[in-house]
């Protein structure tokens, strides 16, 4: 038992409370090929929400990404009923935009506010966690990112 528990304690990330900014804002994902805004759900009832605000292109005149249904991914839903569940840490579920999938999420500030969102399965140990950055940038109101060859974000 001890050593399941110290096995545990190696492989499940840390999630201390950490004052300062809020998950809530704007976030570059880890591959550079969106910003998603973090918000409250319109709905009123604590939950957080998170959609595509911008998708960044390679050259400025790619179309606009569609998602598995055809829709464009311009201000489209990935998770719409996260749920604080302790301090620094919210559960909810999260839609892959390529394929529709649906896939359980945790999201939680790391130390150095950084965002990690956890996908899983079943149990969070049985997921894959991607690290967003802060997006201090402005995105247009068609989503449209292109990415210079330095590899920067910038607005078209």
């Amino acid at each position: 038992m001890l050593r399941y528990l110290a096995i545990l304690a190696l492989v499940l990330p840390i999630r201390a409370a950490i004052a300062g900014p809020a998950v809530e804002g704007l976030w570059l994902t880890q591959d550079h090929d969106g910003v998603i805004a973090v918000a409250p759900c319109e709905t009123g009832d604590g939950k957080l929400c998170a959609r595509i605000e911008g998708v960044i292109l390679d050259h400025a005149n790619d179309p606009t990404p569609v998602d598995y249904r055809g829709v464009s991914q311009c201000r489209l839903p990935l998770i719409t009923d996260a749920t604080q569940v302790e301090p620094n840490l919210w559960k909810g579920h999260i839609t892959n935009p390529r394929n529709g999938d649906v896939w359980r999420v945790e999201l939680y500030l790391e130390r150095d506010g950084n965002l990690a969102l956890r996908g899983y399965l079943g149990v969070p140990l049985l997921g894959q966690t991607q690290t967003w950055t802060r997006y201090d940038g402005k995105v247009p109101d068609d989503c449209r990112l292109t990415k210079p060859s330095d590899g920067d974000v910038v607005t078209r």
